[in-house]
C-alpha cells in the first residue's frame, strides 16, 4: 500500500509559515516517507468506504488539535467566517487563542482512496492520498466538524466528498464540538 500527500493537505498540515498548529519538526516529504515505511498502530474505518485513518505514535512536537471548553477558557474562544480554499464558500469556524495544548500522543492521517481522489478532481499515483491529519491524545478519531459533514453532503462541487449526511454521526459530532474547539 502506498500513501501520497495531496496539495490540499500539504497547505493545511505544512503551511510553511511556522504556525504552531501545523505538524512540527518534519517536512511533508519526511512525513509521507515515515507513513509509507512504518506500520500504523491501528487502522480505523473512516466516515465512508473510501476513507480510512492510520494511527501512528507521535514522533514530533505537534500539539493536540482540540481543547475542551471550560468556564476557565471560554472567554478565549474566537470565531470568523473562513474558507479552506479560494474555491470554497466561507463557513463559520471557531478556535481558541492564547492556550497551549499538550503534545499529542498520536498523529492520525486521514486517507482517501485513489478512486475517491480522482472523483474529487485530484488524481494521485499512490493507493491512498492524505487529506488531513488529527493530533490526538488517544488512538482514536476526533469526530468530524459538523460543517465539514454538511460540506461533504453538498458534493464535490462545493469542496465536499458527496457523502450524504448521517444524522446520528452529525448528532455525535455536535455533542463533541459543543464541548471542544480547535486552537490557533
Amino acid at each position: 500500500m502506498s500513501i501520497e500527500m495531496t496539495d490540499f493537505a500539504r497547505r493545511r498540515l505544512f503551511p510553511g509559515d511556522g504556525r504552531r498548529t501545523a505538524i512540527q519538526d518534519i517536512t511533508a516529504e519526511q512525513f509521507v516517507e515515515r507513513l509509507n515505511a512504518e506500520a500504523p498502530v491501528a487502522v480505523l474505518p473512516g466516515y465512508a468506504p473510501f476513507c480510512r485513518l492510520h494511527v501512528h505514535r507521535n514522533w514530533t512536537s505537534t500539539r493536540c488539535s482540540v481543547i475542551a471548553i471550560t468556564d476557565a477558557n471560554r472567554h478565549q474562544l474566537r470565531s470568523a467566517y473562513e474558507a479552506r480554499t479560494p474555491a470554497e464558500l466561507p463557513v463559520l469556524v471557531r478556535w481558541f487563542e492564547g492556550l497551549e495544548p499538550p503534545v499529542a500522543n498520536y498523529l492520525v492521517p486521514i486517507l482517501y482512496s485513489r478512486e475517491q481522489m480522482a472523483k474529487e478532481g485530484t488524481p494521485i499515483a499512490a493507493d491512498w492520498g492524505i487529506v488531513g491529519c488529527l493530533y490526538t491524545m488517544e488512538p482514536a478519531e476526533i469526530p468530524m466538524v459538523p460543517i465539514t459533514m454538511m460540506r461533504n453532503a453538498l458534493g464535490v462541487e462545493e469542496g465536499g466528498s458527496g457523502v450524504p449526511l448521517d444524522r446520528d454521526a452529525y448528532t455525535r459530532s455536535v455533542a463533541f464540538w459543543s464541548a471542544h474547539a480547535n486552537w490557533r
